[in-house]
């Protein structure tokens, strides 16, 4: 097939909790928007009229979401989201499984990491961001953050309008020994015979790229 020009219509989004399941958001989410932040440079000035480059380390990741989720999460092992809540928060019960009963409690513990992705290809086969595309079958444009926080989810309703979520998430550009936290990969779908390969589980043994 002939390469993209350019990706409109459709995007992928699944967020993975580390030692979690990969859920999907796209068939809730409206809008996603990715900041990486600046890699900033400075300069400073020399005697004789110069001046000397000192590169800053790259700024944290932003990434917001616009969705219209219905529930408080997502019950269980599901892999279809239905909320936010129970990510955002440390714990959460599930009351009545066949009902989607759930309870969020924001309880003291350790906060939970995630990965992100975003897949934009003309391959239709599967909600899932995190899968593997062959090329030179289809084209993929595909983005991941890992390690990453949900720092913000907030409601908002309108009485003419709909219940709509602004979800933030917070990817450090780097971890601590350095490996990058964020992986963007594509593959063109004409003239190659190269494969997006499916994105490793991510645990607390594995990477998640």
């Amino acid at each position: 097939m002939t390469a993209a020009t350019s990706w409109t219509e459709v995007a992928y989004v699944t967020i993975t909790a580390q030692n979690g399941a990969d859920v999907d958001f796209c068939s809730i989410s409206e809008s996603i928007n990715i900041d990486e932040g600046e890699r900033p440079v400075e300069t400073n000035y020399t005697l004789c009229g110069g001046k000397i480059i000192r590169t800053m380390v790259q700024g944290d990741t932003t990434v917001t979401m616009k969705a219209y989720p219905t529930q408080a999460g997502t019950a269980g092992t599901g892999t279809v989201g239905k909320g936010f809540h129970d990510m955002f928060y440390d714990s959460y019960t599930i009351d009545s499984p066949t009902e989607g009963q759930i309870d969020v409690n924001n309880t003291r513990g350790t906060r939970k990491k995630f990965r992100l992705s975003v897949l934009w290809t003309d391959d239709s086969s599967s909600n899932s961001a995190v899968r593997q595309v062959v090329s030179p079958t289809y084209a993929a444009l595909r983005w991941t953050g890992r390690n990453g926080y949900i720092t913000k989810v907030a409601p908002s309703f309108e009485a003419n309008g709909q219940l709509a979520f602004d979800v933030t998430f917070m990817f450090p550009s780097n971890q601590a020994d350095g490996a990058c936290n964020i992986q963007v990969e594509s593959v063109s779908g004409a003239g190659t015979t190269a494969t997006m390969a499916t994105l490793s589980t991510y645990t607390t043994d594995t990477s998640g790229f």
